[in-house]
């Protein structure tokens, strides 16, 4: 195994890289599941973004993800499995509507909250009753948790605040020596979180819209309740429901109107000397003029949008810019996902024309 030195403080370690593709042996991952084992954390791809994973039943592991992301410790992590019958293990009881969502949709970007069974850490849970879990669909995902012989605790593998990552480049941004090690496993596909549910209640509620949309979801189990807004929640049950997320380093304002009514706002800011970008789309890519002009995708496939959106934001802050317009997107299908997180980036800036 590769010595790796940790200092005093979260920012002296050496950050091991391994690189596996989708056809994963088991054995190129043992390494990794070692330092799991040891109670450190590693980044690894997921079918919606990577996480950062530590043991979750160590609260040595999760207070090390905590400090690496410097993320609020009342922020809930979800754990991750890589079989249903780790689930008895780890929640109290099952529902008969998560077991509906359960058969149709794991492996697969669903978050679930149940019952706690009381077997992960105390900071997992921040303290609730209740634990998100997921059984993710990603090959890397689930050999890297089978080789573990444990449950993840896994947030989103950026520096809290920030857009979550989608390439192993985008966790090296965030988090090189801060962590032990990356395992590369190329680009991921939805580009956004997991939809988390809660069925720990009498009510079936959205609490954040992801990779499952509603439709989906309601498809199988009748209607569902929606999030609560960003700040009106004192002891958020899901990653994204009470702080600021998703963010870039520019401030972000999103625009409810015209092509023409997005151009003089930014022909406003840059007339103040601002550096000024616009998140649009392949068919308005021509439509505008700024210092940054990028499209995050087709309006005609929002799954191409919801895949570009943070790298997205990532590019604007490696071209400078200070503000971003960012056009809005209808909200039906995987919509609700994509305008759920640029409202948070945007911390609920939207101008309207």
């Amino acid at each position: 195994m590769s010595e790796r030195k940790r200092g005093k403080n979260v920012e002296n370690i050496n950050t091991i890289r391994w690189i596996v593709d989708n056809d994963v042996n088991k054995s190129q991952l043992e390494e990794a599941a070692q330092w799991l084992r040891r109670n450190e954390v590693v980044a690894f791809p997921t079918e919606t973004v990577y996480g950062l994973g530590g043991n979750a039943l160590s609260d040595e592991a999760v207070e090390k993800i905590f400090a690496a992301k410097g993320r609020p410790a009342d922020n809930p992590l979800i754990v991750h499995i890589a079989d249903t019958s780790q689930l008895d293990s780890l929640v109290r009881s099952v529902p008969e509507k998560a077991r509906k969502l359960i058969d149709v949709f794991w492996p697969g970007p669903l978050t679930i909250v149940l019952p706690s069974g009381q077997a992960v850490a105390n900071k997992v849970t921040a303290g609730l009753s209740t634990v998100a879990v997921r059984f993710p669909h990603h090959p890397v995902a689930k050999a890297l948790i089978e080789q573990s012989g444990l449950p993840i605790a896994a947030p989103s593998a950026n520096r809290s605040g920030r857009p979550s990552p989608t390439s192993a480049a985008h966790v090296a941004q965030d988090l090189s020596g801060r962590i032990a090690g990356i395992v590369d496993g190329g680009e991921t596909g939805i580009g956004v979180e997991s939809t988390v549910i809660d069925c720990s209640g009498d009510n079936v509620m959205i609490l954040r819209p992801g990779g499952v949309t509603r439709a989906e979801i309601e498809s199988v189990v009748g209607p569902v309740a929606g999030e609560q807004a960003i700040g009106s929640i004192d002891a958020p049950k899901s990653p994204g429901m009470k702080y600021r997320h998703y963010s870039p380093n520019a401030e972000l304002k999103l625009v409810k109107g015209s092509s023409a009514f997005l151009q003089s706002l930014v022909d406003n800011e840059r007339s103040k000397g601002k550096k000024v970008g616009v998140l649009t789309t392949e068919e308005h890519l021509m439509d505008y003029q700024a210092d940054a002009v990028i499209s995050c995708g087709s309006r005609s496939d929002l799954y191409t949008i919801a895949h570009r959106l943070y790298r997205t934001l990532r590019e604007f802050d490696e071209l400078n810019i200070q503000i971003i317009y960012s056009e809005v997107f209808p909200e039906a299908g995987v919509g609700e996902a994509i305008m759920n997180r640029l409202g948070k980036s945007a911390g609920g800036c939207v101008l309207q024309e």
